[in-house]
């Protein structure tokens, strides 16, 4: 029997047969539901978390020398925070020689933060990041700003009491004003608004725009580092992922020599990239995936374990047909053609349905609850795929039943 024939005979056994199909089809439905609701969660959770959180705090193409990481999305032991503590510092004279290992095209910012109290003659004092860095920082962030302007190389050499402002500050102290040209002091220094930074956005719930930006010079060095001459980071920005992955090895160098570590010594520094911040949740995301998969399995299962057996009851009371067919010359391979279409169609169908529904709880999920949702296209292919599997493997015992039966035996039924 050609395929497209037998398609359209398991088609029109579908519509004659309308509960006991949707039955059938309805623990392949659910199974594969649930698959891609799970898996589209997950997907949404990493490209929320690799997005929205780390690519917020490390921009693309972009490593920092740091003396350890600065984000920490696992179990970060005692003795690692011990053996964190005990390693020295970044300091100024670092640079130069820093600077020495990058090519011509990358960018770098020398940076340090921490947190600050500002405060205006107006409003109420606010708890922000603060940062010195260089201009350079701006562009290897790409951001612009909304208002005003960035500070220059010159204000930074001189160490201009200026400051750009995140939308947070702005909104806190100047909801209804131009916030260019005002005061705001920061710790107890006075420094000049002359800008405000484009929205950053939040994630987790932790806002990106409740920062303060100023040159590097400035006095704001005795708030983010009151040691003299040490230095959070330094940040460089390669043009291309290939060349960032080259600079970083002749950057590992330079700090190993700076740091006169011996062959065989282990690294007492940090180069830090998105994707080093986030192995740990690379492994978690591992195991999502699986369970996101082996549990609706359970559900393929029951649901494979239904199609055989209403299949079962299908041969049953299509004994006497069955008979008709083989007594007109239909081969043992027709008929068991003709009932693995029909359980494979019935399976197909159900994984489609699936489909569909687990997009729907995926979107209804992200809607109402706080976790993202993202469809992943290998998970579609998945199910289909497993979907047509299970009612191959469910339609072959009594395909292969069917297939076997007497003639003469199956025209006598009733």
């Amino acid at each position: 029997m050609p395929l497209f024939e037998a398609v359209l005979l398991a088609l029109q056994t579908i519509r004659t047969q309308k509960l006991k199909s949707f039955f059938t089809m309805l623990g392949v439905c659910i199974g594969v539901t649930f698959l891609i609701a799970v898996v589209s969660i997950v997907e949404g959770m990493s490209k929320y978390v690799e997005n929205d959180l780390v690519g917020k705090l490390l921009a693309v193409n972009t490593f920092e020398v740091r003396n350890r990481p600065n984000v920490n999305i696992g179990n970060t032991t005692d003795e690692m925070w011990r053996e964190y503590n005990r390693r020295p510092r970044i300091m100024e004279n670092d640079v130069p020689q820093i600077i020495a290992a990058l090519p011509q095209d990358a960018l770098w910012a020398p940076m340090s933060s921490a947190s600050a109290s500002a405060t205006t003659v107006t409003g109420r004092p606010k708890n922000v990041q603060i940062y010195n860095t260089t201009s350079s920082y701006f562009e290897i962030k790409k951001m612009g700003v909304t208002q005003g302007r960035i500070f220059s190389p010159q204000e930074d050499a001189m160490g201009s009491l200026v400051v750009v402002i995140g939308k947070d500050i702005k909104e806190h102290f100047f909801p209804n004003v131009d916030a260019i040209g005002k005061e705001i002091r920061l710790g107890s220094l006075p420094y000049t608004i002359i800008g405000v930074a484009e929205p950053q956005g939040s994630a987790l719930g932790i806002s990106f725009d409740k920062f303060a930006v100023a040159p590097y010079s400035s006095p704001l060095r005795r708030l983010t580092n009151r040691e003299k001459g040490v230095i959070d980071a330094v940040m460089v920005k390669s043009p291309t992922e290939e060349v960032m992955n080259a600079t970083m090895q002749d950057v590992q160098e330079a700090m190993r020599s700076i740091r006169r570590l011996r062959p065989g010594q282990k690294d007492n520094f940090v180069l830090e990239t998105s994707s080093s911040a986030l192995t740990f949740f690379a492994k978690i995301k591992q195991y999502l995936v699986l369970a996101g998969v082996i549990l609706p399995t359970i559900g393929l299962i029951v649901g494979a374990i239904v199609i055989m057996n209403i299949m079962l009851v299908a041969v049953a009371e299509r004994t006497r047909e069955i008979g008709v067919r083989k007594s007109l010359g239909a081969r043992r391979r027709d008929i068991m053609a003709q009932f693995l279409v029909e359980s494979t169609t019935l399976s197909i169908l159900g994984s489609a349905i699936g489909v569909g529904l687990g997009a729907a709880l995926a979107k209804i999920i992200s809607a109402v609850t706080p976790l993202p949702a993202a469809i992943a296209l290998w998970s579609v292919i998945v199910a289909v795929l497993v979907g047509a599997g299970v009612g191959i493997i469910a339609g072959v015992y009594p395909a292969s039943r069917a297939s076997r039966l007497d003639p003469v035996v199956a025209l006598r039924s009733e």
